[in-house]
């Protein structure tokens, strides 16, 4: 995550002067189908519980708001930024 986040500041400096926002998120552990044998691995999901403040998996509508502020006016002096969707999991490292 440490790359995308230099990559984001980056390509911000490079062209937010010609009116780009260049913005990032970065999420953390969520059930998907794709990682459905971690999920039911019981051993890392319980790491995953104890590890994450949020104390669970993330669900992959929680990403959407995120996106959706990203996509929006409300961001519009937001740049260069990178949005940590993680249950908190980025605080502890």
């Amino acid at each position: 995550k440490g790359a995308v986040r230099n990559l984001t500041k980056g390509m911000c400096t490079d062209w937010a002067g010609y009116g780009l926002q260049i913005n990032a998120i970065a999420p953390g552990y969520f059930k998907t189908e794709l990682n459905r044998a971690l999920v039911d691995d019981a051993e890392f999901s319980a790491w995953i519980e104890r590890r994450t403040p949020a104390g669970r998996w993330g669900d992959v509508e929680e990403l959407v708001g995120a996106a959706i502020f990203l996509a929006s006016d409300a961001s519009s002096y937001v740049n260069g930024q990178t949005l940590y969707v993680d249950g908190g999991m980025g605080a502890t490292l």
